[in-house]
């Protein structure tokens, strides 16, 4: 028998005298208070539709004596019948990669986050002392997660996170040093945190540089290469167990989609093509070679890492947005500046890591690619599984010959 057909600009909504209810199981049903009949289907789009994961950050669950539920927002002080997560209720999926698109390019990242509660959540944000990597951490924060900013900047570190405890002092923020042009403090910075004995759930790697003039690391690499890529690899395989035992947990990695402008194949792929000396060098080749090494990264980090229980994706952020990011040259901060009404903000910007770092729908589907929170398709040699495994050796015969082999994970 069909749905029955009622005026409405909304397929959601439902037809005079239904009521949308939740079992404690998480099901979604449909009362009709006319016929005392309840129903699975929506009674308008026949659809089907179940609620994830905790209660929003700030609600919590009781049972009165007679066995009546209700929920309470302490937050704003009110107390409801209704499951708050309704208001989140997610349609059926036919597979784990059936994913629909819930948000697009100008939500920003409180909007994608809204009604999740990241309590007892650990979470490690590489570059979070500016611009989409301070409101990736702020968000985050917001919402119950413990946040470890993992900064060079420790002094703009801390003056972040004295804005976050400003604007909710509850929040639970720790500034620790990374500076990803060193392999040594990447390797100071995994065993600090080991020492810790913190958990692992988010591990979002969003530090970069961009339009750098040539310029080598202490570790006698080139910076982009190494600040980009290489380091990022170095501190997953070094917090890899912390994840593991963690999960589930997540690997977010800010890639761009400037990985495309590249010409790195499974043929011509080196050390000397990946960290080219000076007569080699361009400040925008570097930068998209770099990119395309975080979703190859992604890509081959999820094949070992999900059957641990641990997903790993990629994401573009958004278009010349005026961050620091831009610092390195004028032209390029005119460019940001110019475009700026044209681009995202900083909220905007960090929707797609926030998605990809607390959808449910992702809790099982890594090794994908995001843009605007929807997933796309990357370029071909994103999809290479042969170059993923090359880069993937070639980054660990590098650290092979820079860092203590002892410390790596076998992989």
């Amino acid at each position: 028998m069909s749905a029955p057909i009622f005026d409405t600009d909304s397929e959601d909504e439902l037809p005079p005298g239904w009521e949308e209810r939740v079992t404690l199981e998480g099901k979604v049903f449909y009362a009709n208070h006319g016929s005392k009949a309840t129903q699975w289907e929506h009674p308008g789009s026949g659809k089907k539709k179940i609620v994830k994961g905790d209660l929003p950050f700030g609600w919590e669950k009781k049972i009165a004596d007679d066995g009546t539920v209700f929920y309470v927002d302490h937050i704003n002080s009110r107390t409801t019948y209704t499951d708050p997560r309704l208001a989140f209720a997610e349609e059926v999926k036919k597979s784990k990669f059936d994913i629909r698109q819930k948000f697009d390019g100008s939500s920003t990242a409180l909007q994608v986050i809204q009604g999740r509660d990241l309590s007892e959540k650990y979470a490690i944000v590489t570059g979070s002392n500016t611009g989409i990597g301070f409101e990736t951490a702020r968000t985050l924060a917001l919402h119950g997660a413990v946040v470890i900013m993992a900064c060079r900047n420790t002094t703009a570190a801390m003056e972040c996170q004295a804005a976050i405890l400003k604007e909710r002092s509850s929040a639970t923020v720790e500034v620790m040093n990374l500076d990803l042009a060193s392999l040594s403090s990447v390797r100071a910075f995994a065993e600090e945190y080991k020492r810790k004995k913190w958990p692992l759930h988010l591990l979002v790697l969003n530090a970069g540089v961009f339009g750098m003039p040539y310029t080598a690391t202490e570790d006698d690499l080139e910076t982009t290469f190494q600040v980009n890529h290489l380091s990022h690899f170095y501190l997953t395989k070094l917090l890899w167990d912390i994840l593991v035992s963690s999960q589930p947990s997540r690997v977010i990695v800010v890639s761009s989609e400037s990985h495309r402008a590249t010409d790195l194949t499974v043929e011509n792929i080196s050390v000397d093509k990946l960290s080219p000396g000076k007569a080699k060098y361009s400040d925008l080749w570097a930068y998209n070679l770099s990119k395309l090494c975080n979703v190859l990264f992604a890509f081959h980090l999820n094949k070992l890492l999900a059957p641990q229980g641990v997903v790993c994706n990629s994401l573009h952020p958004g278009n010349l947005m005026s961050s620091s990011l831009m610092r390195n040259w004028w032209l390029y901060k005119l460019l940001a500046f110019v475009a700026r009404p044209f681009t995202k903000n900083m909220q905007q910007g960090a929707a797609t890591t926030i998605y990809c770092a607390v959808s449910p729908d992702l809790g099982d589907c890594g090794g994908l690619y995001f843009n605007n929170c929807c997933r796309c398709e990357p370029s071909k040699a994103a999809q290479d599984g042969q170059l993923a495994q090359k880069l993937w050796d070639i980054s660990e015969q590098i650290l092979a010959t820079k860092t203590p082999t002892e410390e790596l994970t076998d992989t």
